[in-house]
């Protein structure tokens, strides 16, 4: 009797170390599956808000250089022409707002194809 007691023993130790080995798998499974691609996700918007954010404030800088070239640089632009150049830069900015969200409905970048060699015709 002591040897069935002792083989019932041994399996129900077996049977629970398989148990928590299941349960560990099905944990490190759903970490690698929702934990890590949020992680990725984060990472990724995060580059993305601080290049968007360097790229406005760089395209801000440019349109203020611009409207300053145009007082200081031109001598057109005194007495009642000086609202001129604020037009001309709000104009501007325009194109490049429009230009950005022409780009952005375009969708992703498609592969562009490599032109065949002759070893690839032949």
């Amino acid at each position: 009797m002591s040897f069935l007691r002792d083989s019932l023993k041994a399996g129900a130790r077996r049977l629970k170390e398989s148990g928590s080995d299941s349960i560990q798998l099905v944990v490190d499974y759903v970490k690698q599956e929702t934990v890590d691609p949020i992680k990725a996700l984060g990472r990724f918007l995060a580059y993305g808000t601080v290049g968007a954010f360097s790229m406005g404030l760089g395209i801000l800088f440019l349109l203020v250089a611009i409207l300053r070239a145009l007082q200081t640089e031109t001598a057109v632009f005194h007495g009642n022409w000086s609202w001129v150049p604020y037009l001309l830069v709000f104009f501007i900015a325009i194109i490049v707002l429009a230009f950005t969200a022409w780009l952005i409905t375009l969708g992703p970048a498609r592969p562009r194809k490599r032109p065949e060699t002759k070893k690839e015709q032949s």
